[in-house]
């Protein structure tokens, strides 16, 4: 598998990134399946959070065995410094680590809550006193939904962040603000040499409704959104998000779309700029995830 630098970490990261959500709302077993697979294509690079259900517990096994040949991205949505310490520190106790390679502010969505996290008494304090005791090597910020480019392009202007991680798929780039703000953020993180990841590649849309929702929760996917399940759509998605630029893609939130993904991800080929224009062409066939 194709591994590109995670920017000014210097990590050689895999395009394909384990979405530790994936591991939420599974057994040992199959979290263990998944893993065992992921490794055995080559994937380096793991992120988890505590807000993924179980998922820190699923890796902790894991961590004591693979953890000098991975790197470890782990969030907080705490927005204090005294609320990140702690969760911080939770979330080292239940991976079984001592550090992490990379710790993150988690879904900052809004400005307001940017402010809040670099402001006094904020979360970024406890970042940079990890950072100073060595439990984190670098720092980076996450978001969902149509204001994640704006606010984290705001965000490296306002701190020296390492790492972005935000939404990005064809159907989101169909539309003309977002992919302005996509565009901006990517332009500003290739000059501050930030490294860039994606979620949401391989988002569909939302389910069209909260019965087939829940039906479909019951017996198919994990996912909070519906994602495209055929191998010829993952390989494009994966193909479209790799081609704008960034460092990797994280998997959907399902151990069951894992290998179509690891697939993908092995038979990569950066797509045309006439080929893009077309698949984002083809996004109107489908509802925008964010609204």
């Amino acid at each position: 598998m194709e591994t590109r630098r995670l920017g000014r970490t210097g990590h050689m990261s895999t395009i394909v990134i384990f979405g530790a959500a994936a591991l939420g709302r599974v057994s040992q077993k199959e979290a263990d399946a998944a893993l065992e697979e992921a490794l055995e294509h080559g994937v380096n690079h793991i992120d988890v959070a505590p807000t993924y259900g179980e998922a820190e517990l699923r890796l902790g096994p894991w961590m004591e065995k693979i953890r000098p040949d991975v790197f470890l991205g782990c969030k907080t949505t705490e927005r204090t410094k005294a609320g990140a310490r702690e969760e911080l520190h939770r979330s080292l106790e239940r991976l079984r680590v001592d550090s992490f390679d990379l710790y993150q502010l988690h879904a900052v969505g809004e400005l307001a809550e940017l402010e809040a996290a670099l402001g006094p008494g904020g979360a970024i304090e406890a970042f940079i006193e990890a950072r100073e005791k060595g439990l984190v090597r670098y720092l980076g910020i996450t978001g969902h939904g149509l204001q994640a480019p704006a606010v984290q392009a705001v965000a490296l202007e306002r701190f020296d962040f390492d790492t972005v991680m935000f939404p990005l798929n064809f159907i989101l780039y169909a539309n003309p603000n977002y992919r302005r703000d996509c565009r901006r953020l990517l332009d500003l993180a290739q000059r501050k040499d930030v490294g860039s990841m994606v979620i949401k590649a391989f988002a569909k849309g939302p389910w069209k409704n909260e019965a087939e929702k829940t039906a479909i929760e019951g017996c198919a996917y994990a996912t909070w959104y519906e994602p495209f399940d055929d191998q010829a759509h993952v390989r494009r998605c994966l193909n479209f998000v790799l081609s704008q630029g960034v460092t990797g893609a994280t998997n959907a939130g399902d151990v069951r779309l894992l290998p179509m993904i690891l697939d993908a991800a092995e038979s990569y080929q950066p797509i045309s700029q006439a080929e893009q224009a077309e698949l984002v062409g083809a996004a109107s066939a489908f509802l925008p995830l964010f609204t």
